[in-house]
């Protein structure tokens, strides 16, 4: 009785909520002009709003004109000023949480989370489920096991403000009514070591009835193929009940046929975007592509295109401005005190009516040795039409450039570590060839004017991605390797573990 009860409240609130938040869909446009405003008013007495004149802002352009675009480095001082104790810096008081995440240039960032910006994040993680349960009109799954793949919830104290990781953070807030049926347990959720923890999770669970499971995908293949390795059994057939996936951090094109062999039939996938700055968006149509980009959730956008990111003239554009399958650096400017904040991230919007976007790659993540700009989406997208053609599986690749080899022209370099190789990898190679050369037209007049010559293709022993995260101690949690690079750092150590 309690189950029926729980369910049909359930989709009570999801066909609600659904119902509220189709206005913020129509309205975009002009809730972010208003959204911009509020928060430069909301800021105008601290260090940062008096010394870039808030007071005197009214428009979008006059923002941009006294608010350059920075990264962490540039906001840094203010950060370090926060985390002494000081107050009204960056936001009003003090943030209620630092996010510490791991950076390659700055050490550990610490992003602060403010008691506005907080809600935010739980809330658009439940907007994301609401969705989904209206348009199954289905909510079985609130009556089953749920299991959250995340960082340990211990948290430190910095001056007074708590610190660690987002996924910890989040674990703090989970609705009570989730909390009985959430695993694993505080203390498995305490483990530091992944490896230690992974096992003690599957413990746990392989016996629950699971009808929730999120994490990122590569450490979701871990769970899944050390459950199937103790058990013997598909993870549907483990928990015949599972309904949804819900996954975020990286594209999870490339990894569904993996997914779904270890799962041993399709599961219904909800792909999000959150990061420790906020939470951007999510697929609010689980049998469409795109993530709804959340315009009312604290955050104004503004959008670089990405050939001109980094020049001292690149246009900031805004909703208004943007067009269809073309790549955007991301700003934000958010609720917890981050000013014309880049992210890093790259997005392409697929959709304006409402504004749907994917996550086509990095900033700092891309290959140029030779000019030609390969960027994820290019690679993740030639990958996945290459595994479906030859009905192949993959764990996770890598692309470098080989700028010096022993013999012969230069080369892209893909290193791969396959969990069903192609009968033949040499036309898998040349077909992964043409597919890049179709999406990215640099690398084709590399290859055609005899600059480069075509890919070549390593491929790697199992868990050898597992196994360099565990050499740079990022194993586990919301760590991600990049899936491409303009040096050979991560290469030269995959090297050598490839299959000769």
């Amino acid at each position: 009785m309690i189950g029926f009860i729980k369910k049909h409240i359930a989709l009570f609130w999801a066909k609600k909520h659904v119902q509220q938040t189709a206005q913020f869909k129509e309205n975009a446009i002009e809730d972010q002009e208003k959204l911009l405003i509020e928060l430069v008013h909301t800021a105008e007495k601290t260090l940062f709003g008096r010394e870039h004149h808030f007071e005197e802002i009214r428009t979008i352009s006059d923002f941009q004109q006294r608010v350059p675009i920075g990264d962490y480095e540039s906001l840094k001082p203010y950060i370090e000023r926060v985390k002494k104790g000081q107050r009204d810096i960056l936001w009003p008081g003090t943030p209620d949480y630092f996010a510490k995440t791991s950076g390659t240039t700055s050490g550990s960032k610490y992003i602060p989370i403010s008691k506005e910006g907080m809600p935010f994040q739980i809330g658009a993680a439940q907007s994301a489920i609401f969705h989904y349960i209206n348009q199954k009109n289905n909510a079985d799954f609130v009556n089953g096991k749920m299991i959250f793949l995340q960082g340990s919830p211990e948290l430190e104290e910095v001056n007074g403000i708590k610190t660690g990781r987002l996924s910890g953070i989040v674990a703090h807030h989970i609705p009570n009514y989730l909390q009985k049926n959430r695993l694993p347990s505080w203390e498995t959720n305490l483990i530091d070591d992944w490896e230690t923890k992974v096992d003690a999770i599957v413990k746990e669970t392989e016996k629950q009835d699971m009808t929730l499971i999120s994490g990122i995908p590569p450490w979701l293949i871990m769970y899944f193929e050390k459950l199937i390795e103790r058990n013997g059994k598909k993870i549907t057939e483990l928990f015949p009940h599972l309904q949804l996936i819900i996954t975020g951090g990286v594209n999870y094109e490339p990894y569904r046929e993996k997914m779904n062999e270890l799962l041993g039939k399709k599961i219904d996938t909800i792909q999000t975007f959150p990061a420790s700055e906020g939470f951007f968006g999510f697929q609010d149509d689980y049998t469409k592509e795109g993530l709804l980009l959340l315009t009312n959730h604290g955050i104004f956008y503004e959008f670089v295109p990405l050939d001109s990111y980094g020049k001292p003239d690149a246009p900031r554009l805004t909703l208004r401005d943007v067009e269809l399958n073309k790549d955007y650096a991301l700003i934000l400017t958010t609720n917890s005190g981050l000013w014309g904040y880049s992210i890093g991230d790259v997005i392409r919007f697929i959709s304006k009516a409402p504004y749907r976007i994917l996550v086509s790659g990095r900033t700092k993540h891309y290959t140029s040795a030779f000019g030609e700009h390969v960027i994820a989406f290019e690679v993740e997208e030639a990958m996945k039409a290459t595994v479906e053609k030859f009905t192949a599986q993959i764990t996770e690749f890598h692309l470098a450039p080989q700028v010096n080899p022993t013999e012969g022209l230069p080369y892209h370099e893909w290193l791969i570590e396959f969990e069903k190789e192609p009968e033949n990898i040499e036309d898998f190679r040349k077909n992964l060839d043409e597919e890049m050369r179709k999406r990215n037209t640099y690398y084709n007049d590399l290859i055609t004017g005899n600059v480069l010559k075509p890919l070549v293709i390593r491929r790697l022993q199992k868990n050898a991605f597992q196994q360099y995260a565990k050499s740079e101690g990022k194993l586990g949690g919301q760590n991600k390797i990049p899936r491409l690079a303009n040096d050979r750092k991560i290469a030269d150590y995959l090297m050598k573990l490839t299959i000769l």
